[in-house]
C-alpha cells in the first residue's frame, strides 16, 4: 500500500505557485483564481519593473501591492521571503525590485520586533551586488523612511561595501550624478576595511577626500588603476586624442579604468572611429550590444566589428551578463547593419539555454492581446507581447513536435521550420485585440501531451469556463505569467495545473521536473 501511495503522489507532482479556493474576476471579466500571498509575490516580483505602469495597473498601485506583500511575508514567512529576495537579485535578474524588497523586509521586521528568520543585515548585504547599489538602497530608504538609518541596514551596507569597493568601481560609479557618493556612504555606515584587502583603507580615505576635498585628493599609490587614471586626467585636452590613437592606446585606457561613458567627456570631442576602436576591448558584453548602432555610425572597421560579434555571441559572455532575452531582440531591431544579425541571433539562442527540448506533442499558445503591448519599462521599446513571442517560439522550436499559436480575440497557428531561428519566426506574429484564451485552446487542442500558455492571464469571460478546463485533467497545463497580476486564469499548484513567471527563461527548467513526476520547488530551493 505504501508503494502504491508513493506512485500516486508522484503521478500528481506539484509546483509551488498555488491558488486559494477563492474565485475572483480577471480584469477582462473572466472567472479567475486568487493566489496565496507567496505565489502572488513571487509572480509580481519577477514581472515588476519598479514604478512601471502596466495595462491594468498604474505603477504606484503595483509598487504598493509589492511592498505590502513583502512586509506581510517578512514577518509571517521570513526565511522564504529572504530566499526570494536573494534569488531575485541573482538568477532572477530583477535588480531594483530586490533592493526595494530588502528595504521593505527589514523595515517590517524592525517595526514589528520580529527576530526569527534570516538576519536583517544578511538580507541587505545579499541583494547589494553592484558597487552603486549601496547608494541606491540608501536613497530608497531615506526617501521612504527618513534619514535615520537603523544599525542592521548600516551593517548590511558596510558588508557590501567591503565586498564591492575597489579602484575600478570607484572610477565607474562614484560620480556627481549619484545621489550618494562613495564618501557619503562611508561616512554613514563607518565600514572598516576588509582585513584581507590591505589596500582598502587607503581607498576608503581617498573616496572620502574625493567627496569632501576633490581639488586636493590624491589617489593611493597602492591602486595602479587610480594612479593611471590620474595621469590621464592630467593630460592637456589637446594631447588626449593622440593618446587614444597611438599604439597601446587601448591598453592605456583599460589600465586607467576609462569607460566608454567617460571617454567622450575626457576627450571633450566626438566619439569617432578611433575612439570607439580604442575603448571597445575594455567594454562589457552588454555595453557592446547597446552600442552597435554607434559603432556603425562611427564606421568601426570590419576587423574590430568581428571581435565585437565574437564577444556578444560567446555563450560564456551571454551567461555571465544574465541579460533578459528580449534585450537581444531590441538590439537586433535597432542595429542598422546586417553584420550584427547573425551574432545577435546566436546570443539570443544562448540566452534561452533553460528552454527545454520537450518530447511528444506540445501546444504552445502566445498571448498577443492588447494588454500585452505596453512597454516593459520606460526605457524599453519592447513589450510583454515581444517577450511572450520569444519564449513561445523558443519552446516550439526546441520541442519534438509543436503547434505554435498566437491568440487574442481570434487565434491562428504559425508555421515554422525545423532549425529556423527565433528571430525569423518572430516576424510572423501579429496583434490580435482581446484575450479569448478559452476559445484559443478549444480551437487548437487536439490531444497534445501538454499545453503551455505564455500570457498575462487576463482572459475574457467564456461560457465554457476558464482556459485550463478545456484540457483533460490528466494533461498538464503550464501557464507562464509575464505580468504578475493578482488573479490568475485558472487553478495552479496541483492536479497538472502549474504556473511560472518572469521575463527570463529560468522558470522553464521546472517543466522537466514536473514531467518526471518530481515536485518543482521554488527556484532558490531547487537550485540548492
Amino acid at each position: 500500500m505504501a508503494r502504491f501511495n508513493t506512485k500516486a503522489a508522484r503521478a500528481q507532482p506539484v509546483s509551488r505557485v498555488t491558488s486559494t479556493g477563492n474565485v475572483l474576476r480577471t480584469y477582462q471579466g473572466g472567472r479567475g483564481r486568487e493566489r496565496d500571498a507567496r505565489s502572488e509575490l513571487f509572480l509580481l516580483a519577477l514581472a515588476n519593473l519598479v514604478s512601471q505602469q502596466t495595462f491594468y495597473e498604474n505603477g504606484a498601485d503595483r509598487d504598493d501591492r509589492y511592498a505590502k506583500l513583502v512586509r506581510e511575508l517578512a514577518v509571517t514567512d521570513p526565511a522564504w521571503t529572504a530566499g526570494l529576495l536573494g534569488w531575485l537579485r541573482g538568477e532572477g535578474g530583477m535588480r531594483t525590485a530586490s533592493l526595494v524588497g530588502a528595504a521593505e523586509y527589514v523595515h517590517a521586521r524592525l517595526t514589528t520586533g520580529a527576530t526569527e528568520g534570516p538576519a536583517n543585515r544578511q538580507v541587505v548585504a545579499c541583494v547589494l551586488r553592484r558597487p552603486d547599489e549601496p547608494g541606491e538602497f540608501l536613497a530608497y530608504w531615506t526617501a521612504v523612511y527618513g534619514r535615520a538609518v537603523p544599525k542592521p541596514v548600516k551593517r548590511g551596507i558596510a558588508d557590501a561595501v567591503r565586498r564591492l569597493y575597489h579602484g575600478q568601481s570607484l572610477l565607474k560609479y562614484d560620480t556627481a550624478a549619484k545621489g550618494y557618493r562613495f564618501g557619503d556612504i562611508l561616512n554613514l555606515v563607518h565600514a572598516a576595511p576588509d582585513p584581507d584587502k590591505p589596500w582598502q583603507g587607503e581607498l576608503f580615505r581617498y573616496a572620502l577626500d574625493r567627496r569632501h576635498h576633490p581639488d586636493t585628493a590624491v589617489p593611493p599609490a597602492s591602486s595602479p588603476v587610480l594612479a593611471a587614471h590620474r595621469e590621464l586626467m592630467a593630460l592637456p585636452v589637446a594631447r588626449r586624442r593622440a593618446v587614444v590613437t597611438e599604439p597601446g592606446g587601448a591598453e592605456r585606457l583599460a589600465a586607467a579604468g576609462i569607460t566608454w561613458e567617460a571617454l567622450a567627456g575626457w576627450l571633450q570631442g566626438p566619439m569617432d572611429r578611433a575612439a570607439w576602436e580604442a575603448v571597445i576591448p575594455s567594454m562589457g558584453a552588454m555595453a557592446l550590444v547597446r552600442n552597435l548602432r554607434n559603432f556603425d555610425a562611427a564606421g568601426v572597421c570590419d576587423e574590430v566589428a568581428a571581435q565585437v560579434a565574437a564577444r556578444i555571441s560567446d555563450p560564456a559572455e551571454v551567461a555571465r551578463s544574465r541579460q533578459f532575452p528580449f534585450r537581444y531582440l531590441a538590439a537586433y531591431r535597432h542595429a542598422p547593419s546586417l553584420r550584427w544579425s547573425c551574432p545577435l541571433e546566436r546570443a539570443l539562442g544562448h540566452s534561452l539555454a533553460n528552454v527545454p527540448a520537450l518530447p511528444g506533442r506540445t501546444l504552445v499558445l502566445v498571448d498577443r492581446s492588447g494588454s500585452m503591448w505596453g512597454p516593459l519599462s520606460d526605457r524599453s521599446r519592447l513589450n510583454r507581447a515581444d517577450a511572450a513571442a520569444i519564449f513561445g517560439t523558443a519552446l516550439a522550436l526546441r520541442a519534438a513536435d509543436a503547434d505554435l499559436v498566437e491568440f487574442g480575440t481570434t487565434s491562428r497557428r504559425l508555421a515554422f521550420g525545423r532549425g529556423e531561428s527565433v528571430l525569423r519566426v518572430l516576424g510572423r506574429f501579429g496583434s490580435l485585440g482581446g484575450t479569448d484564451t478559452t476559445s484559443a485552446i478549444r480551437s487548437h487542442y487536439r490531444g497534445q501531451d501538454r499545453v503551455l500558455i505564455v500570457t498575462d492571464e487576463q482572459y475574457a469571460h467564456h461560457r465554457d469556463g476558464d482556459p485550463t478546463r478545456q484540457v483533460p485533467a490528466h494533461i498538464p497545463v503550464y501557464t507562464w505569467n509575464l505580468a504578475g497580476y493578482r488573479v490568475g486564469h485558472g487553478p495552479s499548484g496541483s492536479a497538472g495545473r502549474h504556473t511560472f513567471g518572469g521575463l527570463s527563461d529560468a522558470s522553464f527548467r521546472m517543466v522537466p521536473l514536473l514531467e518526471s513526476a518530481r515536485d518543482a520547488d521554488w527556484p532558490w530551493a531547487t537550485a540548492a
